[in-house]
């Protein structure tokens, strides 16, 4: 093993998880079909933004890339009924606050079915119904009761679907990477202990039993993130000539997303359940972030969805080390940058289009087309961590009223944060909204960025590199 690739398995080894070999055979009922999803990549279809296009162009749009599928984050009807006028296959999801009336009442699920599904398919190509969305993340009483009721929840939609005569719809829920305990080396996949034999047991049975698929959100990214300086770029964009080597099976990895795909197959199989099918229902990489979030730009993104939909699509299917051979349905994350979505930088950037439907890079879903050569696109400055001082300033054009709320809010968390902006003071002047609002943003980032606090504040604040201050006022900072 090369230096680069020993460290890399070092860090995998500590990493509690982010975000003989087993083989696979397609059961013989549905191969058509699945076969047809599996080799026709999908979009994630989010409408977290208050600038993006109606679903009528937004529907459009995904055609105009080839996407031969579509995941919703809701039944929306507006969106399904443009939908009825195309031939994309559909996934449609059961909010996470269903779950638990669903879970206790058939007849809730029946009416959820009835609005939902009946009155849109078979116009409607609905292929998968989600019950909820990556659950097991969250952690509280609530969250928890929700837990139990996944399963259940997800058996009375499939009861339902079937009393209607509704056979090839399957069903099933998004879960994260960090649903395992450990993930490396593969081969020591294993669920978390909360979650192994209270939900992950009866849900791999209700999969094995419906002939559905364990649905991953996997994203190679955050892993390769938390330490870019010790482990390889190309490793995680599918583009390293090294190899890692599990140890324990003997089975060869060339890239980041088969390792965590088959430390997902090994949990599976340490439950008796070996042969649940595997669909990724979120993948990507941002094309932008925050100053201090390494590696998100306009590159990686185009590297590793290009190669990620090339993997995706080859014919015969590649499959991963421990399932060569064997298609999985691939939903890439996201169709637009939804610019309302709270969190760090790299949340607001996975799209592969702009709000104005121009793409960001070019990209082609259906694996046809040659991969284009990334020499037109920007050269990337942050594959290594930025090192210095950092501002966050407000962002050009924000609405005063809005600008103002916040500008309150981020003085009244402290009398420090904006003792300094005081008649008077030295940094009173100038007297404008911007100037005042910029100051409050910078102190009060720096002030509580420990308690992980963002710079964001909905939206209107941005981060810089150029110190915003003057000979008179000078602007705290963030140190990376």
């Amino acid at each position: 093993m090369s230096s680069p690739m020993a460290s890399f398995a070092l860090f995998f080894f500590t990493l509690i998880v982010l975000s003989s070999s087993c083989r696979y055979a397609i059961g013989s009922p549905n191969n058509k079909t699945f076969l047809s999803l599996a080799s026709r990549i999908g979009i994630n279809y989010g409408r977290f933004g208050n600038n993006l296009p109606s679903p009528y162009q937004s529907i459009n749009l995904i055609k105009s890339i080839n996407a031969g599928h579509v995941k919703l984050y809701d039944a929306d009807p507006e969106t399904l009924m443009v939908l009825s006028q195309t031939n994309l296959y559909v996934t449609i999801m059961v909010p996470n606050n269903h779950i638990i009336p669903i879970g206790a009442d058939q007849a809730a699920a029946d009416n959820w079915v009835n609005t939902n599904v009946l009155a849109h398919y078979p116009q409607t190509k609905i292929r998968f119904v989600l019950v909820g969305n990556e659950i097991l993340s969250n952690n509280s009483d609530q969250d928890k009761q929700t837990w139990s009721s996944l399963v259940p929840a997800m058996r009375k939609i499939v009861t339902s679907l079937r009393a209607r005569g509704i056979h090839n719809i399957k069903v099933g829920t998004p879960l994260a990477m960090d649903v395992l305990r450990t993930s490396f080396p593969p081969s020591s996949g294993a669920f978390r202990e909360e979650v192994a034999a209270l939900v992950m047991l009866p849900l791999l049975k209700f999969l094995n039993g419906t002939n559905s698929f364990f649905f991953l959100d996997v994203y190679p990214y955050f892993p390769w993130s938390t330490d870019p300086v010790n482990n390889p770029l190309d490793f995680a964009l599918f583009q390293s000539n090294s190899t890692y080597t599990d140890p324990q099976t003997g089975l060869v990895y060339t890239n980041l997303l088969d390792q965590m795909l088959d430390s997902v197959i090994f949990a599976m199989t340490k439950l008796g359940y070996p042969n649940v099918r595997l669909a990724i229902s979120e993948t990507g990489w941002p094309n932008s972030g925050d100053i201090d979030e390494t590696g998100a730009n306009i590159l990686n993104a185009a590297t590793y969805n290009r190669n990620l939909i090339k993997k995706m699509t080859a014919n015969p299917p590649l499959g991963t080390p421990a399932r060569p051979g064997s298609p999985i349905p691939t939903f890439l994350f996201s169709l637009f940058n939804e610019n309302q979505k709270p969190g760090s930088g790299t949340e607001r950037h996975w799209g592969i289009l702009k709000p104005d439907g121009t793409q960001i890079y070019e990209i082609d879903f259906s694996g046809t087309r040659p991969v284009p050569s990334p020499g037109s696109l920007p050269k990337p400055s942050n594959n290594v961590p930025f090192k210095g001082n950092v501002w966050c300033v407000a962002v050009e054009g924000a609405s005063e009223a809005e600008l103002q709320q916040a500008l309150n809010f981020a003085c009244g968390q402290s009398n420090a944060t904006c003792a300094a902006l005081a008649p008077g003071r030295e940094c009173y002047a100038p007297v404008s909204l911007t100037w005042h609002a910029s100051y409050a943003f910078s102190s009060y980032w720096a002030q509580f960025r420990n308690q992980s606090s963002r710079c964001y504040f909905n939206g209107l604040a941005r981060e810089t590199t150029t110190n915003p201050g003057n000979e008179h006022c000078t602007f705290p900072s963030v140190t990376l």
